[in-house]
This record gives C-alpha cells, structure tokens and sequence, in this order.
C-alpha cells in the first residue's frame, strides 16, 4: 500500500471555505488527504465573548479527537493569533504538541515564517473583520517588525458571512492594495476564498500572494517531508519555498 500523509486540521464550526479550497488544494496528490475537527466560532470581534472562543480548551479538545486518525500533523486552519497575539499561536501549537504527541501548525505562524524567509517586509492586509480587529492586527504586524503599507476590511464580524465574499471582491481588494507596491499581498481569513484567486492575481499584479488556508497546507506539507511544487495553480509561494 501506498505511504499516505494525514493532515489534521483545526476548523472555525461556521466555516465553510476551509474545507473544500483544502481537499482541492491537495487533489493532485492522492497520497496526501486532509481530515478536520470542528470546535464553535461564531463571530469575529474583540468582545468577552468572541474571544473566548479561542481558548485552549476547545482547540485542544477537537486536537484529541483529530489524534484518534493517526495524523502525521495537526494544523490550526484559522488566524486568531492576527488580533490576539502571535505568542498564542505558539503557545498552541507546544499544547498540541504537548497534549497529542503530533507536529503542530497554524495559518498565521507559517504566513510569518515565509515573510521571514522572504525578506518581504513591506505588506499589504486583505481580511473581511471588523475595523477594531483589523487595527489589532496592523499593530501586531508592526510589532513584529513589519512595515504594513496598505490594507482592505470589510468590517464584518462573521464568521459564517466571511463566506459569502465574492472572489471578484477579494480580487478587487487585492489591486487596491497593489497601489502601493508592497512586497507581498496576505489574504487574511481561512473562510474566505482567498486561495482560488491567488495564481491569477499575482500575474496580474506582478506580486506574491500568501493567503492564509493556503500557508498551512503549505507548512503542513513540509512538515511531513512531501515536495509542495506538487501543488500546482495555487500561487507561487508552493513553488518558490518548497522542499
């Protein structure tokens, strides 16, 4: 039998783009299959309540059961850690680690590591939320030594509506931000179709794309050894850092 690669992944309850844009993300490799585990976000705002959503507790409770399928890596397919704070996203994934014996991930970690690897420093924010969560995750960015150049909300505070963005809105989205020449352009929300616009619009623009449900299949994929150039029309980022 053929070695197959498992990858888990930590999903929003409302979302409903995460999992198709993954399975066809990985259709052409049939020996990679991603498996996800549901726990309950509803809304996306700085509130008591939203917050709260993304305590330990819940991530680690659908990482147990996701750890039953035997997977080779356990991502978290979301980008809390843009408004709370990198920090939990680590701190995440050690509780992973940790709790399931099983290599760890999330969207906003791998996003900053191919910055980083990039040199690309001067960026441009896509996202659907709220002014108050956009203005968190500016600071954050900024925080970490980036130069945010431009940006594009669209004020919602979601989760379940972030679905309902049209692909010409994010790709219109994306040109305004393109005005200010940054060096990459990050599609910010994993219920979002971010990832299906990404090839076009980077040869349009003439600027990488990152969005945020395709840096975890990425990152996912490396950690488990397979050759992301595998992953084709999904943007340059599975081309330019493979291995």
């Amino acid at each position: 039998m053929t070695k197959r690669t498992l990858l888990g992944m930590l999903t929003p309850s409302s979302n409903t783009v995460l999992e198709p844009v993954t399975a066809a993300m990985l259709s052409g490799l049939p020996d990679v299959t991603a498996h996800f585990g549901r726990f309950r976000v509803t809304e996306i705002s700085l509130s008591p309540a939203a917050l709260g959503q993304f305590d330990d507790a819940p991530f680690l409770d659908a990482a147990r059961l996701l750890a039953d399928a035997r997977l080779d890596v356990i991502g978290w397919n979301g980008t809390s850690a843009g408004w709370l704070g990198f920090d939990a996203d680590e701190r995440l994934c050690a509780a992973i680690r940790d709790e399931t014996g099983i290599a760890a991930c999330t969207s906003m970690l791998a996003l900053n590591e191919i910055l980083e690897t990039t040199g690309r420093k001067r960026i441009a924010l896509v996202t659907p939320y709220l002014d108050e969560v956009q203005a968190a995750m500016v600071a954050n960015y900024r925080a970490a030594g980036f130069d945010v150049v431009a940006e594009q909300h669209l004020n919602d505070r979601g989760n379940f509506s972030f679905s309902e963005v049209t692909e010409a809105q994010i790709a219109a989205m994306c040109r305004v931000v393109a005005a200010a020449k940054p060096d990459a352009i990050a599609i910010i929300c994993t219920n979002m179709r971010g990832a299906p616009v990404a090839e076009a619009m980077e040869r349009e623009l003439g600027i990488p794309i990152y969005d945020t449900i395709s840096t975890v299949v990425w990152k996912a994929l490396r950690l488990t050894g397979v050759d992301t150039r595998r992953v084709a029309g999904w943007g340059s980022l599975f081309r330019e850092l493979h291995g």
